[in-house]
């Protein structure tokens, strides 16, 4: 514990003086032009592996085997699924407005490619005799590029489902509006204790000052309080509401059909990679090997090429989280959901981003020991847990129960509504009908049963 403390107390101590370690001087237009094709490339083959390994890995925990015809180990399902979205015909709804109904799913793939470009791979290598990092391009905001680039993304569902002119698209449009809204300020507020420990919000400065420690120790609430908020800013079960099949059909998707809403469907696992890398870049120590493979050779296997590596094994383990947590958590009910983010995710990000401020403020205005700071702030969180625990919960007034002896009427509201446990329905003038013509003697004179109408 002492050794932890005394590698986070070395990185606070110098993360603020590191130097932006991305060095685009020698990069021409040939090599721009090579890293942004194999950022895209990437991205699309990694969307049908995710396919692919998305399926195998639910079918594995549902005890059945998956994609396994179509190439070894089922891997081309994925693209012959792709090149059936290709051939479809693709139908329009007559009265959408055409010009925003197929320019949506462009503007979410579009926001969704231009994120991984602030995003290092790696170190500087040599790329035919060009030394240049492993990034396309770095500038001292780029976080808040990323974030800009996510929320503009949502315009897409949005105008998705309001330009399909139907009443499932419209309500999973507003939907991912209340979403986004929601949980990018849980995400934006778990970043700024990151921002406050390294001084920076340059990808490549981020990455570099987590030489001492990965930033997910020290900043475990934050990185909790990341990985929640972007299981919800993906639509991701258990947070797939604006496209809750059980309620919705489909969402703002649902009048979308051949390449149209393929394209929703590439921005969405576009954007799990997406957040997965800003995870990794921020929160564990970005293209750098973890513990005891940074320690062979002098750090040799933090050179070259061996990084894309590391990052790609970080990123591919969040990716099998999302699927990990889509075979075994269940879809929140929408009220849950707004009370988890606005209730519990923003408050408890903005507790922990005063925390983390008051740690760095003290420490550069006074000599203060830092496991000091650290026990005392362990010990206010444990005092406001068990204040809260001790607290009383406060319940809703009960609606006033109708009494046992009271005939139910199912129509009081103008509908019809079932009965609650414990109430019965009157009779019904057909069953009663029915029972009248039974017991009528046979040789006694015909009478008719006067008809109950409402």
């Amino acid at each position: 514990m002492s050794a932890l403390l005394g590698a986070v107390d070395a990185g606070l101590g110098t993360a603020a003086n590191v130097p932006v370690t991305a060095d685009f001087s020698q990069d021409n237009g040939w090599i721009w032009l090579l890293k942004a094709v194999a950022l895209v490339a990437f991205l699309l083959t990694s969307v049908l592996i995710a396919i692919w390994f998305e399926r195998r890995v639910v079918a594995r925990m549902q005890v059945r085997p998956g994609p396994n015809v179509h190439g070894p180990l089922g891997l081309l399902q994925s693209l012959a699924d792709a090149m059936k979205l290709l051939v479809k015909e693709d139908v329009t709804v007559r009265a959408a407005d055409r010009l925003v109904y197929v320019l949506a799913p462009l503007i979410a793939v579009f926001c969704s490619l231009l994120t991984l470009a602030v995003i290092p791979f790696g170190p500087e290598v040599s790329i035919f005799g060009v030394l240049t990092p492993l990034q396309l391009t770095d500038f001292p905001v780029a976080v808040l590029y990323v974030l800009a680039c996510a929320s503009v993304g949502v315009y897409g569902l949005v105008l998705g489902g309001w330009a399909s002119n139907s009443t499932y698209p419209l309500l999973g449009g507003v939907r991912s509006t209340a979403q986004v809204i929601s949980y990018e300020l849980a995400m934006g507020l778990s970043l700024v204790s990151v921002f406050l420990m390294s001084g920076s919000m340059s990808t490549s400065q981020i990455v570099d000052s987590q030489r001492p420690l990965w930033w997910a120790l020290p900043l475990l609430p934050a990185f909790v309080l990341y990985v929640i908020s972007m299981v919800g800013e993906t639509n991701r079960l258990p947070f797939d509401l604006p496209e809750a099949e059980g309620e919705l059909v489909g969402g703002y998707t649902t009048e979308y059909s051949s390449m149209k809403f393929a394209w929703f469907f590439l921005a969405e696992y576009i954007n799990m990679l997406n957040v997965s890398a800003v995870a990794t870049t921020l929160f564990l120590g970005g293209w750098r090997a973890p513990w005891p493979l940074s320690a062979i050779g002098d750090g040799v296997l933090n050179t070259g090429w061996w990084p894309v590596l590391w990052f790609l094994a970080k990123v591919w383990g969040f990716m099998f989280l999302f699927v990990w947590i889509r075979g075994s958590v269940l879809r929140f009910r929408y009220d849950q959901f707004m009370k988890l983010g606005w209730k519990v995710l923003i408050p408890a990000a903005l507790a922990w981003v005063v925390c983390v401020a008051v740690v760095q403020g003290v420490r550069q205005f006074a000599d203060v020991d830092l496991r000091t700071l650290l026990l005392a702030i362990a010990a206010l969180f444990a005092v406001v847990f068990v204040v809260a625990l001790a607290l009383p919960e406060g319940r809703r007034p009960e609606p006033p129960r109708r009494r046992r002896d009271e005939p139910f009427d199912p129509f009081a509201g103008g509908f019809p509504v079932p009965p609650l446990p414990g109430q019965t329905l009157p009779p019904s003038p057909r069953k009663d009908r029915a029972l009248a013509q039974t017991a009528r003697p046979a040789d006694g004179p015909e009478t008719e049963t006067p008809e109950v109408t409402r």
